[in-house]
């Protein structure tokens, strides 16, 4: 007895990954079946954007996996099935993109603008330190200073 109350209690805290592909939509064919799992593991979901729509119960991702599973049924590759998906939706479909001009400009322009930024800091921080920081003053200039300096120093002999 006691065994079946901890038997059910390990079940029930075992977590079972929960897959959202129903079982209407399986292949009978369990090599076309794997490639559409592998495929569908590629492929965002555009309502859940976080899940592959083998993981999502949106709508929209039942339709992607029908779809991809009526490409593969055809006889398409999966770089075909990939394209076509892709060429619906856009590059935002898959979840691991593909290397391109695009992306390696997303990715890339962050680092180029972080060096930018250094590289002028140092350029701003040299030129500010070659210049004196006082400001020299003519002749004319410093005879005015000390009169006035002087004027205001010197004890008033007058009385």
């Amino acid at each position: 007895m006691i065994r079946r109350i901890v038997l059910a209690i390990a079940l029930f805290l075992t977590a079972v990954p929960a897959f959202a592909v129903n079982p209407d939509e399986v292949l009978a064919n369990p090599a076309l079946e794997a490639r559409a799992r592998a495929l569908s593991a590629k492929l965002r979901c555009m309502v859940c954007q976080n899940q592959s729509i083998d993981d999502s119960n949106a709508d929209l991702a039942k339709d992607l996996r029908l779809l991809v599973r009526e490409r593969l049924t055809d006889g398409d590759t999966d770089e075909q099935v990939l394209n076509y998906i892709v060429s619906r939706y856009g590059e935002f479909v898959l979840l691991k993109p593909r290397l391109s001009v695009r992306t390696v400009l997303l990715w890339g322009a962050p680092i180029v603008l972080i060096v930018a930024g250094g590289i002028s800091l140092l350029i701003f921080a040299r030129r500010r330190a070659g210049k004196p920081t006082g400001s020299r003053l003519t002749a004319e200039e410093r005879a005015r200073l000390d009169e006035l300096l002087g004027a205001g120093s010197e004890p008033d002999r007058t009385s």
